[in-house]
């Protein structure tokens, strides 16, 4: 689902709010959840699950295309762990 369809869906299932305000809504919680992150906080979604940023460190790879070792820096990155419910609902459909 894009952003546009998460959007559509919620103005679709509220009908007493215009979509751009959905949209605004949708987008400041992106916002919010981005900038979190880029402090380096943590979010929980209770039931839906936990986002944070875990730490990568340097290390040598490989140029697949030569074979030639190439040093890769340390970044940061966003990382998402399923909360109890969203992981039921999913293994129960399946």
């Amino acid at each position: 689902m894009t952003k546009s369809e998460l959007i559509a869906r919620l103005a679709a299932a509220n009908p007493h709010l215009y979509q751009r305000d959905m949209e605004r809504i949708v987008t400041t919680i992106f916002e919010e959840i981005t900038g979190a992150l880029a402090r380096g906080d943590r979010i929980e979604l209770r039931g839906f699950g936990a986002f944070s940023v875990k730490e990568r460190g340097a290390r040598t790879g490989r140029n697949p295309r030569t074979g030639e070792a190439v040093n890769v820096s340390a970044k940061h990155i966003p990382y998402f762990k399923t909360g109890k419910e969203l992981r039921e609902k999913i293994n129960a459909g399946g």
